[in-house]
């Protein structure tokens, strides 16, 4: 079934939308890393994790779901009125799991073209559109049997336990986002074609209010939106506010339905539904203009990076429900779900997109290279699901693993964590009008149309290592046009942009900036230096970022944090772990006359800097001794020992 000829145009012509972002960001597949940190990990990414990722989902029968819902629908078909299959996996939100991957394959297809990783993903989306019934319906675990529910959480009727458990629209909002990535990646409709006719079966359920539900699993709001940006059908976006507007009053705050969404204010419970709301309501608020959307994320933002933020970027406190905790309930050994970093990174995008304000990129950057990055091992196979700030070198705390597993029964991270470092380019650079932001620094180069202008943008630069870039701008006839660059807020002695953390000393780092070897003026508005000028070919811009070594401590309200200092150089945390005679990192002080040394060790956990704590104190001897503290996201990569990010001190 293809989509008629009008909606084939509007897809094919990327249309612009009648109200959007303000701010729009820079497509995955006009930017490419050229060398250094992103692109080291984004190699990881496409030669381990996602071949990986894809034999886990195959292995583990996720594929086999869908083969199992075909054969029903066919020998039924046939007339074997009873035939029925059991499905091979425990969850019925495991179809989303391969949803996620082809996503994340897809991104990397978009930037590294690949004949026989392109012919695997046309495979099984072939296998995925067997499954699918002839209304647009898909879901595995109803469809492959159909008399009665194969699963506690599914109800007797199709979207009966919706509001609850089912996850059945959890499932069609990451099919929408993969067909929708795919399409942009490959040119090739069959995954879209299957989302469409999906999703017009939920305007024909859900549409000019014929039914209302709130989804028991935010997602579905972000895949609709995606789905009427590229096909400009307006019913995609309504449906998506519809299912916004359902939630509340009086329903579970664990699924955040215990207020309408215009009236909440703070963030509770589970972490990445909540999230995933928030980047829905985002979209809403942009693409239709109602303000109650953006004040009411607002609110929240502030909630959470003000009370419920930890210093990894991490979210949801909580291992109970994977929750938002209470204002200040931030323990060390706390839950920090990978999905909900991820979810708190595209929701702060969105935050981004619609004010113009760094802060957004300030706590995005800050998860992106702490408490999301730690979800996957260096070698890219092992997976962390939780992502605490200490770790007793014994517990099975990741979802009954002890250390990083390969894989998990509940299998959400791992391809979630796929597809942000191959999307990751798509974060890098946003215009408005006449103004092109660098939001992260990384080595790279961009394809851009900055008003009338056509850009091309390189970056040079060692970060997050050192704090140098050197940015060419290429043009073929002279342009005027803006270049807005992001000043982190730990550059400005900001940790975060509220007073959940503090530095030892707020002073600002002297960072600066040169055009063409003339020193630029150091002006701010909103975190961003903009340099406006008659640009030529070749000009040059030369950013200095300093990177001292900044002592950190925690608002007193957060009891783990009371009497403690934790450490950061540039963008990234620290950590300590694998000790000397194995001592505990809590059994360490810290004296206030420590002076941490940084250093790169290049054959070191694949190069990185270590920062040298020499005089930390064992505190049942007095012993002093020297410590190593590692990138908190590289923790866990030489085997089981205890760790710590929050050092007691002395």
């Amino acid at each position: 079934m293809r989509l008629p000829l009008v909606a084939a145009l509007l897809v094919a012509a990327a249309p612009q939308l009648a109200a959007d972002y303000p701010y729009r960001p820079v497509s995955f597949t006009d930017v490419r890393m050229t060398g250094g940190f992103w692109q080291e990990k984004q190699e990881v990414n496409r030669q381990v994790t996602v071949p990986f990722s894809l034999k886990q989902c195959e292995d583990s029968g996720r594929l086999t779901n869908f083969d199992l819902a075909a054969e029903t629908l066919r020998r039924r078909a046939h007339g074997e009125a009873h035939f029925q299959n059991v499905p091979v996996t425990q969850y019925p939100f495991d179809d989303s799991d391969a949803y996620k991957a082809i996503m994340g394959a897809g991104y990397v297809l978009g930037m590294n073209p690949d004949a026989a990783l392109e012919a695997r993903l046309d495979a099984w989306i072939a296998r995925i559109a067997a499954a699918q019934e002839p209304d647009g319906y898909l879901y595995t675990f109803r469809t492959m049997h159909p008399d009665s529910p194969v699963q506690k959480w599914i109800g007797s009727t199709r979207w009966e336990t919706e509001s609850n458990s089912s996850h059945e629209l959890y499932d069609s909002g990451h099919l929408f986002e993969a067909g929708v990535t795919y399409y942009q990646a490959t040119g090739k409709r069959a995954l879209l074609d299957v989302a469409l006719r999906n999703a017009d079966l939920l305007w024909r359920e859900f549409g000019d209010g014929r039914r209302r539900v709130a989804p028991g699993h935010q997602v579905v709001e972000m895949g609709l939106v995606k789905l009427y940006r590229a096909t400009n059908d307006r019913r995609y976006l309504d449906l998506a506010k519809a299912f916004l507007d359902a939630r509340g009053p009086g329903g579970p705050a664990y699924s955040q339905q215990h207020l309408r969404v215009v009236d909440q204010d703070e963030a509770v419970g589970h972490a990445v539904r909540a999230n995933y709301m928030y980047s829905g309501m985002a979209d809403v608020a942009a693409l239709t203009g109602d303000p109650r959307y953006q004040a009411a994320i607002t609110a929240i933002w502030q909630n959470v990076v003000g009370r419920k933020l930890y210093l990894t970027g991490g979210v949801g406190a909580l291992a109970k429900g994977e929750a938002y905790g209470e204002d200040y309930e931030l323990p060390n050994d706390g839950y920090g779900e990978t999905c909900a970093a991820v979810a708190l990174m595209m929701w702060n995008h969105r935050m981004f997109l619609l004010s113009g304000d760094a802060k957004y990129m300030d706590v995005f950057e800050r998860t992106a290279y702490n408490g999301f990055l730690s979800g996957v091992s260096l070698s890219g196979d092992r997976f962390f699901y939780c992502n605490p700030q200490a770790y007793d070198g014994q517990a099975k705390n990741n979802a009954g693993f002890a250390g990083r597993a390969p894989w998990f029964g509940c299998a959400c991270c791992p391809p979630n964590l796929l597809r942000m470092i191959a999307s990751i380019t798509g974060y890098v650079y946003a215009v408005r009008d006449d103004a092109l932001f660098i939001n992260l620094y990384a080595q790279s180069e961009a394809m851009v149309q900055v008003g009338k202008t056509t850009v091309k943008l390189s970056q040079e630069t060692d970060y997050p290592w050192k704090g140098d870039v050197r940015l060419r701008v290429s043009v073929a006839a002279p342009g005027t046009f803006t270049l807005k660059l992001r000043i982190p807020g730990w550059v400005r002695g900001m940790p975060v942009p509220s007073d959940l953390y503090t530095y030892a000393s707020s002073d600002p780092a002297a960072w600066s900036v040169r055009v063409a070897g003339e020193e630029a003026p150091r002006t701010l508005t909103d975190g961003y230096v903009s340099l406006t000028r008659a640009w030529h070919d070749g000009d040059t811009v030369e950013l200095t970022l300093p990177m001292p070594v900044r002592e950190v401590s925690g608002n007193p309200r957060i009891a783990a944090t009371r009497n403690r200092v934790a450490f950061e150089r540039g963008p990234l945390l620290y950590c300590v772990e694998d000790t000397p005679e194995k001592t505990a990192p809590d059994d360490f002080s810290i004296p206030s006359s420590l002076e941490p040394v940084p250093d790169f060790r290049e054959r070191f956990l694949g190069g990185v800097t270590v920062l040298e704590l020499d005089g930390a104190r064992v505190t049942s001897t007095g012993k002093t001794l020297s410590l190593t503290a590692i990138p908190y996201f590289a923790w866990n990569n030489r085997g089981l020992s205890a760790m710590g990010v929050w050092l007691p001190k002395g």
